[in-house]
């Protein structure tokens, strides 16, 4: 019987930190089919469309259709400098957002999602970037983190969307977080507001008494909580991402509810990522169970030797070396 460790090549590995690394690599995969659903055009709408107020009431196809191209998922560099790429289009030069592969330069922080949008009138665009979180931070505030990003969508903008001193042709940006884990369903728009403390003056049609817009910065907050909503009404939003994002849904439970309530068109990549979360999900939460059986039979192999038995003893009644018992002992003197 072996506990703690196994034989491989000549070398204890220690369980608990393959379990680790395994509920690791799983979790790496299971986010990466997440961005992968939720970059799909329909999930993209139905997130604008309860949102951004320019598309509230319109129809998740017709919002669909507004979306430029394929949005840009895990692949555009969040760091000064790295987020744009020149390059050459017909003799002309084009600066374009970097969407190198994920290989290159690995280990660069990416923006989850980022895609253009056109506006209704089929002309103006804004920028959307939306990030998937499984709960909120502790290591720091995501406000703060929420601000840099959107302050990366603008200033990146420059040779891209502006040249030179064109200031007036900045697009609004929108960051989109969706928080998981919460303790309640919510939904939040932080953006710029003007208070004036001195003096007279209209307002401009864009809010402010000063030329320009209020409307280029916008973060919005989706916090999901682990109950899904049991009906649309009211949290129509939060009951597809809650479905999507589920660790406890079937495949087939998902792929119905995305199909009957949202109508959102199942292609088989969009089944297919479905699945591999929901395979993902029960590998993880058996990993998640091995680990912890494999601390508690850690437990029992030190309450024997506060016992007083020897680790010779021990050895012989779990059917482990003498090595691995003597490194697994000394771990627990160590740590109490």
């Amino acid at each position: 019987m072996n506990l703690v460790g196994e034989k491989k090549g000549g070398c204890c590995i220690n369980l608990e930190l393959k379990n680790a690394i395994t509920v690791s690599d799983k979790d790496a995969q299971y986010d990466e089919k997440a961005k992968r659903l939720l970059g799909h055009k329909f999930v993209l709408a139905y997130i604008l469309i309860n949102t951004v107020e320019e598309f509230r009431g319109m129809r998740p196809k017709d919002v669909a259709d507004l979306i430029e191209g394929e949005p840009m998922i895990g692949t555009v560099p969040i760091e000064p400098g790295m987020t744009n790429k020149v390059r050459e289009e017909h003799g002309k030069r084009v600066v374009g957002f970097n969407s190198e592969s994920e290989e290159i330069a690995e280990g660069i922080v990416r923006f989850d999602i980022v895609f253009y949008v056109r506006m209704k009138d089929g002309l103006s665009q804004i920028i959307i970037n939306v990030e998937a979180q499984k709960d909120e931070p502790s290591g720091y505030a995501i406000l703060n983190r929420a601000v840099f990003y959107v302050c990366r969508l603008v200033s990146s903008q420059k040779e891209r969307d502006f040249v030179n001193s064109n200031y007036n042709d900045i697009k609004p940006v929108f960051s989109i977080w969706i928080c998981m884990n919460m303790s309640e369903n919510t939904l939040d728009h932080v953006h710029l507001t003007e208070e004036r403390l001195l003096g007279g003056g209209g307002k401009n049609p864009a809010g402010s008494s000063w030329k320009g817009r209020l409307d280029l910065l916008n973060i919005i907050f989706i916090g999901l909580s682990n109950e899904l909503s049991s009906d649309r009404e009211g949290h129509e939003l939060h009951r597809l991402l809650g479905t999507l994002l589920s660790k406890e849904l079937s495949a087939k439970e998902k792929l119905d509810i995305m199909e009957r309530e949202y109508e959102i068109p199942l292609e088989e990549q969009v089944r297919k990522d479905v699945n591999v979360m929901c395979n993902l999900s029960q590998g993880i939460r058996e990993s998640g169970r091995e680990e912890g059986r494999t601390e508690g039979e850690a437990n029992i192999i030190g309450r024997l030797y506060r016992k007083g038995l020897t680790m010779g003893q021990i050895a012989e009644m779990t059917d482990k070396s003498l090595e691995e018992i003597r490194e697994l002992i000394g771990k627990i003197v160590e740590e109490a």
